[in-house]
């Protein structure tokens, strides 16, 4: 029987699961990667709905699925599983994370892997637990079910799998991408901790606050030990508050020595980018279009995952924190979307006098940086006109037209 089927949880604090007449913790002590949840949001307009699935096969972890596919999703579509944190459950992730309306805008299907409190008081998932985190037992096979089970019933994309989590969620993130690397595409680890670094319940404790120092190599010698013969590691987007004192920001740095290392890449960072939050992204093995890992740090940031109400990413609440849309930018990141909330009709102004017309062909991100254009939550707009371009990178180019001084539209023919 898995380790998880007798553990309880004292009542006190949000904690990490004990097992049954294990001592009473104190209130310090179960401060595990707690994500106290009451939040309240408006229903989201949509026919679709998060729906239970009773069935998904192999389920050695004993936990709950639920899925939310967009109404007229096409076949060969991405998929995300998500990770709720402690005391939180599937409706509440949902609800606030800003994934739901990140699958709506890019056309994802979503499944959200839900902790009973059979196996967890707090609802925390057991990343702890060797049981529930090696290949093919406890948990994380339970999880690797439901990806198979919605890939065939919904006829989605194998090669486009993903995974992220927040807090508990998030480390058993980083558990997955070990584990099943030839599962999922890409994760993003949101105020998790690195793979491997406990192997129990008080264990845990330490790598949440002050967390463990260990080499790069060491590290990613915890990964390299999971890793199926002959497997990739996925890309990973790593996710931390600087101000968070319940998984204290060593573990974000801790993660990206760990899958820089694992991936064979330099320890300095291939460049930066300055995000709203404000949030600062490294990128490694690549730029921002094709890096292996980025490390996104979001500073005054507190225990939580990052989103922006503003722009129709998630709700705040406890631990849904008003910062950033992570969900947008995590799917930039791997490829699969990357609208960041906003208007969506971009701003739109008059022309005025100016000289003749002028049309440019280059990059948006050349467009951007010559000032015909502006560069918004990932994406690229015409000065003036306000046109939207597709995504603000080198590889998406378009032809603009200055058809008064200032004021550019964008030319769908070419120049």
């Amino acid at each position: 029987m898995y380790p998880h089927a007798h553990r309880i949880l004292p009542d006190t604090g949000p904690p990490i699961p004990a097992r049954l007449g294990a001592p009473v913790l104190s209130v310090v002590a179960v401060l595990l990667l707690t994500l106290a949840v009451l939040v309240v949001t408006a229903p989201r307009a949509s026919a679709a709905e998060l729906t239970p699935a009773p069935s998904f096969g192999a389920d050695p972890g004993n936990l709950a699925m639920y899925e939310y596919v967009p109404d007229g999703l096409p076949e060969e579509a991405p998929l995300v599983v998500l990770l709720h944190g402690c005391t939180q459950n599937a409706t509440d992730y949902h609800r606030s994370s800003g994934w739901a309306e990140q699958a709506e805008r890019s056309g994802l299907a979503l499944v959200y892997a839900e902790q009973r409190t059979t196996n967890n008081a707090n609802r925390c998932f057991n990343w702890f637990e060797p049981g529930d985190v090696a290949r093919g037992s406890g948990e994380v096979r339970s999880i690797a079910s439901m990806v198979e089970s919605a890939v065939s019933r919904h006829g989605l994309d194998t090669d486009r799998v993903f995974v992220s989590g927040l807090s508990a969620g998030g480390a058993m993130t980083a558990e997955l991408l070990a584990a099943y690397p030839d599962l999922f595409a890409g994760g993003g680890i949101v105020a998790g901790v690195p793979v491997g670094c406990a192997s129990g319940m008080l264990d845990a404790f330490t790598c949440m606050n002050p967390g463990k120092t260990l080499t790069p190599q060491q590290w990613g010698d915890r990964v390299r030990a999971k890793l199926p013969d002959g497997a990739e590691p996925p890309r990973v987007a790593i996710w931390h508050g600087t101000a968070d004192t319940t998984v204290t920001p060593a573990n974000g740095r801790s993660s990206v020595a760990q899958w820089v290392n694992v991936m064979g890449l330099p320890s300095e960072p291939d460049g930066t980018e300055s995000l709203p939050g404000p949030t600062t992204v490294e990128y490694y093995g690549g730029g921002t279009e094709d890096a292996a890992v980025a490390y996104f740090s979001v500073a005054g940031m507190g225990h939580g995952t990052p989103v922006d109400p503003s722009a129709g990413c998630g709700a705040a609440g406890a631990h849904f924190l008003d910062t950033v849309c992570s969900a947008g930018y995590t799917a930039l990141f791997w490829g699969i979307g990357g609208n960041h909330g906003g208007p969506t009709d971009p701003p739109t102004g008059e022309p005025t006098e100016g000289p003749a017309e002028e049309c440019v062909t280059a990059s948006n991100h050349t467009h951007v940086a010559q000032g015909r254009a502006e560069h918004r939550l990932g994406y690229a707009y015409a000065l003036g006109s306000g046109d939207p371009l597709g995504l603000w990178n080198t590889a998406v180019r378009t032809s603009l037209t200055e058809t008064a001084a200032g004021h550019w539209e964008l030319t769908p023919g070419g120049c």
